[in-house]
């Protein structure tokens, strides 16, 4: 099998994911736009070559790569790069390169808008907010009068929370209205609940291999507009309303052969038309592994491997790691640059070192999201992680 992985040095994690590919005796094929002396020797040690090119956003650059790999090894197989930024472009170069493991430029399209998932979600009948494109200010304000205010707002295509805002009432939404908008945006009625998230390997057939829950702060976006601290964690089960409604968005969305990573909202009040308390709302699907380190964090919480997985599925369509019972709280806590915090680094690992799985610095590009230190906790309890988060990401 010829597997052509992009940009596999970044997240810097990723080079996991062509290991285990190696191991099943795939060439992976990889393409970036870090000098070959600067990866990772874990990642020089799995891959079959590596082509670097001076820009990665040249789609002529990654184009002529790809014809060369295909010159030299034979037709490819698989052509991937497990990332939200680069996804339009992997499903053109599948197009050109007559590469069918993966959808197409149209499916992914599809797949990436906010308002096309609406018919999507429909097709496995999970419940959404209300929406509309964005379009005048007389629609918008025909639609607030329709389902009320608070409204939200984001790029109808966008990765994180980037540009996302949330309309209080009338004086906003011409505000709002009043910039000059770069892309195209969706508008919703506004839900309350937590957010949550289904993470899934799936089969040729749609069927997951792998499933997860995670939980997250209220309000990604809040986190960075605010440069808030950031807490979520994987969950050792998941819960099995979201786990049907997640299944059923995989088959309405026709996802096959993904790692992909659904996000909910759980209600905390009775929205009529949705549900009731605890009940699950669609929030977006995106049709790539979680970002940052959270396929790290489903490994500590499931005793798994998820890469392998992931690897499993693509060379042999099937699951051959058995699952275990030894199940986790994986817990997340960032902190960040030129805050004073309570804990020294010191008095964390004092505490929680027996069961820190993984910290270090986060790369600049993850750094709003994600903050710049993290801790990642192995826990046995929801107490247990309550407690953990409060005290890394305490302010003095």
């Amino acid at each position: 099998m010829n597997f052509v992985f992009i940009s596999p040095q970044f997240p810097d994690t990723y080079w996991h994911f062509c290991a285990a590919l190696h191991k099943n005796g795939a060439n992976v094929l990889g393409i970036g736009d870090t000098p070959y002396d600067f990866i990772p020797q874990e990642l020089k040690e799995t891959l079959t070559e590596y082509f670097w090119t001076p820009s990665l956003e040249d789609y002529d650059q990654v184009f002529r790569a790809v014809a060369y790999f295909s010159w030299k090894y034979g037709k490819i197989d698989w052509l991937e790069s497990n990332n939200e930024y680069w996804l339009s472009q992997d499903a053109r170069l599948r197009d050109d390169f007559h590469i069918t493991t993966g959808a197409g430029a149209e499916q992914m399209a599809r797949w990436q808008s906010k308002a096309e998932m609406k018919p999507l979600y429909a097709a496995g009948n999970v419940p959404t907010a209300r929406q509309v494109r964005v379009g005048t200010l007389d629609a918008a304000q025909d639609f607030a009068r329709k389902v009320g205010y608070p409204l939200f707002v984001k790029p109808e295509k966008g990765v994180g929370s980037g540009g996302a805002a949330k309309i209080s009432n009338a004086d906003e939404l011409q505000v709002f209205f009043g910039r000059e908008l770069d892309e195209p945006y969706v508008m919703e009625e506004y839900v309350t609940g937590d957010i949550c998230s289904y993470e899934a390997i799936l089969d040729s057939h749609g069927n997951p291999l792998f499933e997860n829950q995670c939980e997250f702060p209220p309000s990604m976006s809040d986190v960075v507009k605010y440069q808030l601290d950031v807490a979520y964690h994987a969950r050792p089960t998941v819960d099995p309303k979201l786990q049907a409604l997640g299944r059923a968005a995989a088959k309405g969305f026709g996802l096959k052969s993904r790692f992909v990573h659904m996000e909910f909202f759980r209600l905390t009040e009775d929205k009529p038309g949705l549900g009731g308390v605890g009940d699950y709302v669609g929030l977006e699907v995106n049709v790539r592994p979680p970002g940052g380190y959270t396929p790290d964090m489903l490994n500590f919480a499931h005793s798994a491997d998820t890469y392998q997985i992931w690897a499993d599925m693509v060379c042999f369509d099937e699951r051959r790691q058995p699952e275990s019972d030894d199940l986790y709280f994986a817990c997340y806590a960032g902190r960040r640059d030129g805050v004073a915090y309570v804990h020294s680094d010191e008095e964390i690992w004092g505490r929680y070192g027996n069961v820190l799985a993984m910290t270090g610095r986060i790369p600049d590009a993850l750094s709003d999201d994600l903050c710049n230190q993290m801790y990642v906790a192995r826990l046995r309890s929801d107490e247990e992680r309550v407690a953990f988060e409060q005290f890394v990401t305490e302010r003095a």
